[in-house]
């Protein structure tokens, strides 16, 4: 009698350890779908900046970073597939790793290529099937998936599916979103999908634009639509576009909800987060008279970028009273987030009315979601993998589940 087959399509971080926990299971068959000329292309794009796999902060605290319709399920999984066992299945692979000042763990290597070759040859010897420059394209009528490889379409016969397809974030990798209709003929419920982890767009000015492109900020408070409110400081990167960086990312879901839901929003910075408003103004008014403005506030501490960028919210008042509060609370209209294609990940994709408790779609069973298609978000430092991983396994486990197989 032939083993159960399990066909996941998408060779990204959900997919492969989804495939990884049902060979670990035993007892199926499993086959990895792949659009493009090799796996894990997403995965190693990461590995240039570190490969920030996790983060050792406190598993409540992780937990609560992350957000939308689905977050819920995630940390559940995430809570049976916690850092620590991220970090004792990298070492298992042979790529200890450690904690870095910010909190964030990472390989001892800095590579994401060394970790991807281990675990690709332990998948292949543990028997899973790689087959690439192959597209889903459907669900046939007899419960099967429809894939074309070689400009051919042909049904791919599956006792149990896991679509691991990614969200539409950098689609030269593989992730294209194009799955979205798909899931909607098929009467599954999907939020737009839209730019995660992504910079703003702001109108500057000419002269600004050319004065300050690339300029860091450094020990900011961000706020959304709301003066920001002091509990800590940020950082972000002026471009040509608007702003990049950390702090901005931070917030990314709230400024795209707050777009999507009014067509604007203010980024209400405090470029002196470290001093009250009173101080400041204090600061301003001890400058020595005669001087320019720009030159008064350049001695009451703060720097070009921020006197630029308190220009860029208006004309500057001339009380040192209202200085000080304009560089504690500057206004700068986001026209829109960064176009998807350049965002780090996506929100929205499949919600939680969608799935069971086992990641299976209510509306195909057999059917079973994970990684980024679902609608989950959380910000960069190690949160992106670790759900991927997490949710990847827990999609198998229910898959071994409705198999019999646990």
């Amino acid at each position: 009698m032939s083993l159960p087959h399990v066909v996941i399509v998408g060779a990204g971080p959900a997919g492969l350890a989804a495939a990884e926990r049902l060979v670990e299971a035993g007892g199926v068959t499993v086959t990895v779908l792949e659009r493009m000329p090799s796996p894990a292309r997403k995965f190693l794009l990461a590995g240039r900046g570190g490969l920030n796999l996790t983060h050792s902060e406190p598993l409540e605290r992780f937990l609560a970073q992350f957000g939308g319709s689905v977050a819920p399920a995630v940390r559940e999984a995430i809570a049976r597939f916690p850092p620590q066992d991220l970090r004792a299945w990298a070492d298992g692979l042979g790529e200890a790793t450690f904690v870095g000042s910010s909190g964030r763990v990472f390989p001892k290597s800095f590579k994401a290529s060394p970790l991807a070759r281990a675990w690709l040859a332990r998948l292949g010897a543990a028997g899973v099937r790689l087959e690439t420059r192959t597209r889903w394209i459907g669900f046939a009528a007899d419960g099967g998936l429809r894939v074309e490889s070689g400009g051919e379409a042909r049904t791919l016969a599956a006792d149990a599916t896991i679509l691991a397809l990614g969200g539409a974030s950098w689609s030269r990798l593989g992730s294209d979103g194009a799955w979205a209709p798909i899931l909607a003929e098929a009467c599954v419920p999907v939020a737009p999908l839209a730019a995660m982890n992504a910079g703003v767009e702001i109108a500057w000015s000419a002269i600004f634009r050319e004065r300050f492109a690339g300029t860091p900020l450094k020990r900011i408070a961000i706020g959304v639509g709301a003066p920001a409110d002091g509990a800590g400081t940020s950082e972000a990167m002026i471009t040509a576009h608007g702003l990049e960086g950390t702090g901005v990312y931070a917030r990314s879901a709230e400024i795209g909800e707050a777009l999507d839901a009014a067509g604007t929003v203010a980024l209400r910075l405090d470029l002196r987060p470290d001093l009250a408003a009173d101080a400041l103004a204090a600061r301003v008014a001890a400058a020595l008279k005669g001087r320019t403005l720009t030159e008064r506030l350049r001695r009451a501490g703060l720097a070009p970028a921020a006197i630029g960028l308190m220009r860029e919210a208006g004309p500057l008042p001339a009380e040192p009273a209202a200085l000080a509060a304009r560089a504690k609370d500057c206004a700068l209209d986001v026209a829109a987030m960064r176009p998807l294609e350049r965002a780090i990940s996506t929100r929205g994709g499949v919600r939680a009315e969608a799935i069971d408790d086992r990641f299976m779609l209510r509306a195909r069973p057999g059917t079973f979601v994970a990684g980024e298609m679902l609608d989950w978000h959380a910000p960069t430092g190690g949160y992106l993998l670790q759900g991927c991983l997490a949710t990847g396994r827990a999609a198998a486990e229910g898959v071994l589940d409705r198999l019999g197989r646990s």
